[in-house]
């Protein structure tokens, strides 16, 4: 663990760096919240940056304005990330956040696809898509993607919730 959080966080980091692997394992093995917690903590730090420094500046621009609500400036900044670094998988996780919270569940599916390409364990675009087949009433692509965000990430507590909630309407509807 000091090895790892030894070296700096902005080497060689996306989804590509090799520390990643480490935290996942972490993930699957580690029966401590706390411990899990620091792990998906390093693990996003390490998903935010690039070794591009224009890439960095947009990413705290657009992450400014999805603060702010700014929206449609939001989409347009993650856009020039995209146009920057078509393999960075967090500027599409980021834009598809930013269309899901602006309704637009098409684009935002079709960014998480992207990000999942590039980055199949990217348990937020996971349960971001569960979130969207869930307002889109198909609860059984729902229930997929929450699983598979908790078999990536076991304490996904967002995930847990959702599973279960979906789960228990599930029976409830079978009574």
């Amino acid at each position: 663990m000091a090895l790892l959080l030894a070296a700096p966080l902005n080497l060689m980091a996306d989804q590509t760096d090799p520390r990643l692997d480490v935290l996942f394992g972490r993930l699957q093995t580690t029966d401590d919240a706390g411990d899990a917690a620091e792990a998906t903590n390093l693990i996003w730090i390490i998903w935010h940056q690039s070794d591009d420094h224009r890439i960095n500046d947009l990413m705290r621009r657009g992450l400014a304005e999805m603060s702010v609500q700014d929206y449609p400036a939001a989409v347009k900044t993650f856009g020039e990330m995209i146009d920057l670094d078509p393999s960075f998988a967090e500027a599409w996780n980021k834009r598809a956040t930013v269309y899901y919270l602006m309704g637009d569940y098409r684009a935002s599916v079709k960014d998480i696809d992207k990000t999942l390409e590039l980055e199949p364990r990217h348990f937020g675009a996971l349960s971001g898509l569960g979130l969207i087949m869930t307002a889109l009433g198909n609860d059984e692509a729902a229930i997929s993607a929450f699983e598979a965000t908790l078999a990536v990430h076991p304490f996904a507590e967002g995930a847990k919730q959702n599973l279960e909630a979906l789960r228990a309407r599930q029976k409830k509807r079978s009574l």
